[in-house]
């Protein structure tokens, strides 16, 4: 297929994700989160199956829509967006950075081991089945869930229409501002980076295998790092401190004159730029109370998975009848501006850990 052709089913993938991620947040609660997971995961295997099935546009449109087809290179659907909203009920508030951190560190060596096995000598239509295969296995653990993983029912006089109102601009604010970044972010998707290497550079497709492996490791390092600076920082200046320069150095990745700097360039990026997905989550959560965790967690995301969806197809457009790097510095200029008006708007919301108590207030 054509550069523009990929992202357009790339997009089509990640509009599925939107849809179900909406669905998601309206009503995994009410039909339980256990049975959503499986769900989900199911529906994701049957995206692959048809990425080995067909090259026809007009039957892969809809089945990458179905199938939640996921160009982006790491977990981006409606499954992560329940699991953000259960696993902040597991620990408290000092500990809640660091159960996310780890999460994620989890999720990336998965990527990264990913990233790995596609540099073996196989077949594309293998790796789809493979893929396919562990959408299916996770099923299992998914069904041996405890019941603690369900929401309690809370009677309506717990929840003031004052916190609701309170929580509802916040996280529709948070949605908006998240919805710019992931637009940079869609102009960014793994694939079209990988297409940049391999026709800016002529990167093998066992060079960009051992690439993204050392990105994805990074990535994984880079949140335990973020949790033990989130600690010293906070939460929201950890994430623009870290996403900010990880901008500048990928639309510094252009002006490279050998793969190998660019290489270089990427890893910096890689290295920096998923520090603000567990803080991120993190202050997510704790601004909201825990009865309206799915809503904020599907929301955010929603908005999040729209922007990835929007921006593929563009990307793929620009690249192919304007400047192949072209996306790079669309995307990282979005990306800048998105951590300045996040700052901007939320530097006086802290989290309840961060918060002075009366003793430190007195001081």
């Amino acid at each position: 297929m054509s550069v523009a052709a990929t992202g357009l089913v790339i997009g089509c993938g990640l509009a599925g994700i939107a849809v179900m991620t909406a669905v998601v947040t309206v009503a995994a609660d009410r039909v339980g989160r256990r049975r959503t997971l499986i769900f989900v995961s199911l529906l994701t295997a049957v995206g692959f199956i048809a990425a080995t099935s067909t090259a026809r546009l007009p039957l892969l449109i809809p089945a990458a829509f179905i199938g939640m087809l996921n160009g982006m290179g790491r977990d981006r659907g409606p499954a992560g967006t329940l699991e953000q909203a259960i696993l902040p009920e597991t620990a408290d508030a000092t500990r809640r950075t660091w159960t996310l951190a780890w999460y994620n560190l989890t999720l990336d060596c998965g990527h990264a081991l990913g990233g790995l096995a596609a540099a073996l000598p196989a077949s594309h239509r293998l790796m789809f089945t493979l893929c396919a295969g562990s959408a299916v296995i996770s099923v299992i653990p998914y069904a041996a869930l405890s019941k603690r993983v369900e929401l309690a029912s809370i009677p309506p006089a717990a929840m003031p229409a004052v916190e609701d109102r309170e929580t509802n601009h916040a996280v529709t604010k948070l949605a908006a501002l998240f919805g710019i970044d992931s637009l940079g972010g869609g102009f960014l998707s793994s694939a079209l980076i990988a297409y940049w290497f391999f026709e800016r550079y002529g990167f093998s497709e066992r060079e960009l295998a051992m690439l993204f492996f050392a990105a994805r490791m990074l990535n994984a390092a880079s949140h335990v790092g973020a949790a033990w600076l989130a600690k010293r920082i906070g939460l929201l200046n950890t994430m623009v401190l870290t996403h900010f320069p990880s901008s500048v150095l990928l639309m510094a990745a252009p002006a490279a004159p050998s793969g190998a700097l660019a290489a270089a360039l990427f890893l910096g990026r890689e290295s920096l730029v998923e520090m603000d997905v567990p803080t991120r989550q993190s202050y997510v959560m704790a601004i909201v109370p825990p009865h309206r965790r799915t809503y904020a967690s599907g929301v955010t995301n929603l908005t999040r998975t729209v922007g990835w969806a929007v921006g593929p197809p563009i990307a793929g457009v620009v690249m192919q009848y304007v400047v192949l790097a072209a996306p790079l510095f669309i995307g990282g200029s979005m990306k800048i501006l998105y951590d300045i008006v996040l700052y901007r708007s939320f530097r006086h919301v802290r989290p309840p850990e961060e918060r002075p108590t009366p003793q430190t207030a007195r001081l």
